[in-house]
């Protein structure tokens, strides 16, 4: 029997469709999700003859933004290419795209990986070739039989119908080198790339619309030849609109994969699709290589030339990054790492605790405290004000002072009356603190600050 290990090698392809108010190259509606079909069209993405595409500008910075958030190089002259294929949501018979000369290229992206075993953090940089735009194709419906038709006694066979409101809408495509190991370490990306597409404000990148679909290149190879072996086939799964499911498919592959090659058999390069019904991936069709596409330049729009000048404007509007900001939260407002990972998730959030926080210095709350009320009392921001989150809090202050002789009192006697819960809070069990402080509010009539009295204690103790 085999016993050979292999190593999963996977690179990630995601496209990220960004919300301009028009297409990439015409002037008709972006906003198609929701609309009745084929109503935001025209010549351009219907692909009639004669029609002439003109390039977003915005849709062109807002990719030049994309890969500066992501550390790329970005050229001063990029071109849009055709990529020639026949399917039936594409109308012109070709895509435009971007082959050898991409808006931006050789990124990275920095990761913190939750190590389980080792209960700490590691940190796994993934490099990213290229960051490139390119047109939204239009979107198949697809109808199953047994529907009746308008014929009397006459049934549809199974067919599908094509809404072109999408076809156009300008599209990222973000492509990683195979850089990653596992299907944690890919979520874990995703989440991160979702987050910056979301600060930067070019996408909302709701994956249940379909503005962020992700495409997984997945492969094994023998852990005693790493450095050597060569990889002689691929497997893309196309289309996953879920963290869930992409987990999902690439931990079926990489065990579908190892049971071919256990066999001495080597996968077939395709390109397969997820069913959550059957919980497997579904073979589609032999995946090409890129001269099957035959690109070419495209003939219509010449070159695009940028300067120095109007890089650095763009890298201008780039404002504070979900990194940064929570680097900074941890050194401005004293929050570990927890807390300020949470409240900067989402910018949203992150403003509001900001403003919080300046109205809060006024009334003596500190960061800290606004962090554990927002956090752990789940306070929906959307309906609250910074200002009225202030004023609850200020109004559930304690009135009791630490200076209080009653209180000294309590304190002495609850410290007496449990020996052993300090003895396990000498032994470094914190859980022993939280206990006795605990035991004094509750026997203490007035209302008091928990935290104020958790560091009294431990003075005490110590």
């Amino acid at each position: 029997m085999n016993k050979t290990k292999y190593q999963p090698v996977i690179g990630l392809e995601v496209h990220v469709e960004l919300k301009t108010k028009s297409k990439m190259f015409c002037g008709c509606s972006a906003q198609y999700f929701g609309k009745e079909p084929n109503t935001h069209v025209c010549p351009v993405c219907l692909g009639l003859p004669g029609a002439l595409p003109v390039p977003n500008n915005k849709a062109m910075e807002w990719c030049v933004m994309i890969g500066l958030a992501l550390n790329c190089k970005i050229p001063l002259v990029s071109k849009f290419d055709r990529k020639n294929y026949f399917y039936p949501d594409l109308p012109k018979g070709y895509q435009i795209s971007q082959y050898d000369e991409p808006i931006a290229r050789n990124g990275s992206l920095k990761l913190k990986i939750k190590n389980e075993k080792l209960k700490n953090n590691l940190e796994k940089t993934i490099r990213i070739r290229r960051v490139h735009l390119e047109e939204d194709t239009a979107k198949l419906i697809h109808q199953f039989g047994n529907q009746k038709s308008k014929i009397k006694n006459q049934k549809y066979e199974e067919f599908s119908l094509i809404d072109f409101n999408r076809s156009g809408v300008p599209l990222v495509e973000i492509v990683s080198e195979p850089d990653f190991e596992s299907a944690l370490e890919v979520v874990e990306y995703l989440k991160k790339l979702q987050q910056i597409v979301r600060y930067l404000d070019v996408s909302n990148a709701d994956m249940e619309k379909g503005e962020m679909r992700l495409e997984p290149n997945i492969s094994l190879r023998e852990i005693s030849n790493v450095k050597f072996q060569i990889i002689n086939y691929k497997v893309e799964v196309k289309n996953i609109n879920s963290f869930r499911f992409v987990e999902k498919a690439i931990d079926y592959e990489l065990k579908r994969q190892e049971e071919l090659l256990k066999r001495e058999e080597t996968p077939v390069q395709e390109t397969r699709g997820w069913d959550e019904n059957k919980q497997k991936t579904i073979s589609q069709r032999s995946k090409e290589e890129a001269h099957d596409y035959r690109y070419f330049p495209e003939p219509d729009i010449p070159p695009v030339h940028w300067t120095g000048n109007q890089i650095s404007n763009i890298k201008n509007q780039i404002e504070e990054l979900p990194s940064e900001k929570l680097e900074r939260f941890k050194k401005e407002y004293g929050l570990n790492d927890y807390d300020a990972e949470i409240l900067t998730r989402d910018k949203t959030t992150a403003d509001y605790f900001e403003e919080a926080v300046k109205i809060g210095a006024g009334h003596m709350i500190a960061p800290k405290q606004i962090a554990n009320v927002v956090i752990n009392k789940k306070i929906d921001i959307s309906s609250t004000l910074p200002a009225h989150l202030i004023t609850q809090i200020a109004s559930s202050k304690q009135t009791a002072t630490l200076s209080d002789e009653a209180l000294e009192k309590i304190i002495t006697q609850i410290v007496d009356e449990n020996p052993k819960a300090v003895e396990d809070y000498k032994k470094g069990k914190s859980n022993a603190l939280m206990f006795l402080v605990g035991q004094v509010i509750r026997k203490y009539p007035k209302k008091i600050d928990a935290g104020g009295l958790r560091e009294r204690m431990e003075k005490m103790l110590q």
